[in-house]
């Protein structure tokens, strides 16, 4: 079960588990997305994930982690990751990022989104959507990849492109790097990191089994970061607003299949030329 750096490789019966852990994730960021208006507070977000999870006979992933408080971590403007739900309402043009993790018979789901609340700045919309967009490259990324580096390579690759066409206005983006993707199976984060920029080192070959979490984060400004007193709400230092996009990839014999996408990632990478696997 277990490879090179302790890497945990997974059965085609352990990755139909992760599925399900996947589909329930889906489904409480769905609703938390439709919920996310201005006048709501982060804590009924929070609730209504809750509610999903335990409807659908599954356990938080974050609840209880490391001591941290909540179902969801959601994260606003200059927040980064790791945001705590609580009695922040929130108001038109809020940037809002929002993170979501199940457990389904020991087996872990993990994946985040990025939504600009009524009124938003153009620029903060095409922060969300270029974070989204490098999250799929590197996904697709992994579909014709020898190495894990490759998704790094393939997110900064998009950055740069982004940049180049002015939709930062004309500033860089910054790619943050003290938070990084992530092995995921039965334990939420474990071998190998996956890296959101170049590295020389590119990492451990890709083969069946292998389950990540792909999750870019991207930046207006500095990439740099701080973490805030409640020791969990990681901030940019110069104030620029932040979006986060994460989902959990399977690697199979032949292909990749997106377990917290309900169509697998089959609409997003066909746009990108790559079809997913058969999951059964």
């Amino acid at each position: 079960m277990f490879g090179r750096e302790r890497i945990e490789y997974k059965s085609p019966e352990q990755v139909l588990l992760m599925r399900r852990a996947g589909l329930v994730v889906a489904e409480a960021l769905r609703v938390v997305r439709e919920a996310a208006v201005p006048g709501v507070t982060t804590a009924a977000l929070d609730s209504m994930a809750a509610t999903v999870i335990g409807d659908h006979g599954a356990t938080a992933s974050f609840l209880g982690y490391h001591g941290y408080p909540a179902t969801l971590c959601i994260s606003v403007n200059d927040e980064v990751v790791h945001g705590i739900p609580g009695s922040r309402v929130l108001t038109d043009g809020d940037l809002v990022s929002v993170d979501c993790g199940a457990i389904v018979d020991g087996w872990h789901g993990d994946s985040a989104i990025t939504v600009v609340l009524e009124g938003g700045d153009e620029l903060d919309t095409q922060l969300a959507a270029t974070t989204e967009r490098a999250l799929w490259a590197g996904i697709a990324a992994l579909a014709s990849g020898d190495r894990l580096g490759v998704v790094g390579e393939a997110v900064e690759d998009l950055v740069d492109e982004a940049q180049s066409a002015g939709l930062n206005g004309g500033a860089r983006y910054g790619i943050v790097q003290e938070y990084v993707g992530h092995g995921i199976g039965t334990a939420m984060h474990q071998p190998p990191d996956v890296l959101n920029y170049r590295t020389r080192d590119r990492g451990p070959k890709l083969r069946p089994g292998l389950c990540v979490a792909v999750e870019p984060m991207l930046v207006r400004g500095s990439r740099f970061t701080r973490e805030l007193d409640d020791e969990w709400t990681v901030v940019t230092e110069d104030g620029s607003r932040a979006a986060h996009w994460e989902h959990s990839v399977a690697i199979l014999a032949d292909g990749i299949w997106v377990l917290t996408a309900v169509d697998g990632g089959a609409g997003r990478l066909s746009e990108l030329g790559v079809t997913v696997a058969p999951l059964a």
